[in-house]
């Protein structure tokens, strides 16, 4: 099997950019594999400047995505990159996968993965059918006490699942009122960009996915209420949702960038017949179980009492925080191990990574949360 570095290419991700850095820093953390080309930027001299700074060959430096991925896949295999990462605005998520997907490269996008279900679904029949691997980057199932928690569930040590509440809460919408919004946040307030949904599709989808990952569970319908606290932009900044999963676990979500005060405030309890479990992302590092003697335990990150996936996926002893880019980190690791296993003549489609189904449930989820709220009849089956 090849030991090389991988190669990646990046779309978007240029000076002044958040997420585009992070993506950098976690995909190279483990020396496994290297930026070597990109369009970072929609103009063409920023998108220079961004590969400049990354000491990149200036010839593999490009104007837009379409070039690339053109010009990419005339290179010689032994220079091409293996990967692309779509760090870019949602409207151009579809059409950016798409085109790489169509040169024959895996893609990594950020969340969502389109702005529509039917987009979604085209998607994974286009990477089905070029046989690419496709990433999706719920970067939270990526932390060891998310792992630890799916495997207390895989292992049946919280007993019938009954409940499930989840919530992620953050406050930088009333930052807008007062004009002190990012720069890197605005266009998330234009339906033409963000698409139908802001906090759905932003976060909730997020707290959505982390459930499924731990738990396995399938929402089979929902009742949706979606408020659009900040008058003039149309899109909605709140929801809350009554879920009804198959085999009858209930569940209960809330999603909200109109939290005043809040940073990242996710947060995952999940209740048992035996024990429950709760698990918040601004304190990564423990995960608190309750039993039914009343009993409080913690397990805390790098202990010797931890399932392995956990123990693996935590890179520094206990007490020394590994922190979000390491969570990354662990997706990418998952990621590359699955296009090496192809590289091999093996299956290239497993591996513990949120993938093109995670992007078309993930859009399943925004759509029916948007129609139930939108519906008199507010009990919805989960689009398919």
């Amino acid at each position: 099997m090849d030991k090389r570095k991988l190669r990646a290419g990046m779309v978007g991700g240029g000076i002044g950019a958040f997420i585009g850095p992070v993506h950098r820093m976690a995909l190279q953390l483990d020396n496994n594999a290297e930026i070597v080309a990109g369009a970072f930027s929609r103009d063409p001299e920023k998108s220079r400047q961004s590969g400049a700074q990354l000491h990149l060959d200036p010839q593999r430096i490009y104007h837009d995505y379409r070039e690339m991925a053109r010009k990419e896949a005339e290179v010689p295999e032994e220079q091409r990159f293996d990967f692309v990462v779509i760090v870019t605005p949602n409207s151009t998520h579809f059409e950016i996968a798409r085109t790489f997907l169509e040169h024959d490269f895996h893609v990594v996008c950020d969340k969502p993965v389109a702005l529509t279900l039917d987009q979604a679904k085209s998607l994974k029949k286009i990477s089905s059918d070029k046989n690419r691997i496709f990433m999706i980057t719920h970067a939270y199932t990526g932390y060891p006490m998310v792992k630890q928690a799916k495997q207390m569930v895989k292992n049946g040590e919280l007993g019938k699942i009954l409940k499930v509440v989840v919530e992620y809460f953050q406050g930088w919408v009333p930052y807008r009122l007062q004009g002190k919004v990012q720069g890197a946040k605005t266009w998330k307030f234009d339906p033409q960009v963000s698409g139908k949904s802001l906090t759905i599709a932003d976060i909730g989808i997020h707290a959505e996915n982390l459930v499924r990952y731990i738990t396995g569970l399938e929402i089979e319908e929902l009742c949706a209420d979606t408020t659009s606290f900040l008058a003039g932009h149309g899109l909605e900044d709140d929801g809350n949702v009554l879920i009804r999963y198959k085999g009858e676990t209930k569940g209960v979500f809330c999603a909200s960038q109109m939290s005043t005060g809040e940073r990242n405030g996710l947060t995952i309890r999940i209740y048992g017949t035996k024990k429950s479990l709760a698990w918040k992302q601004e304190q990564p590092e423990s995960l608190l179980i309750r039993d039914l003697e009343s009993f409080d335990t913690v397990l805390y990150k790098g202990g010797p009492y931890l399932h392995e996936n956990a123990k693996a996926a935590s890179r520094l002893p206990g007490g020394h925080p590994d922190g979000l880019i390491v969570a990354f980190a662990n997706l990418y690791q998952e990621f590359f191990q699955a296009i090496r296993r192809q590289m091999g003549g093996g299956n290239g489609s497993s591996g513990d990574f949120p993938n093109i189904d995670d992007g078309v449930k993930g859009m399943s989820f925004v759509e029916t949360v948007l129609e139930s709220a939108g519906s008199d009849n507010k009990w919805t089956r989960l689009k398919m």
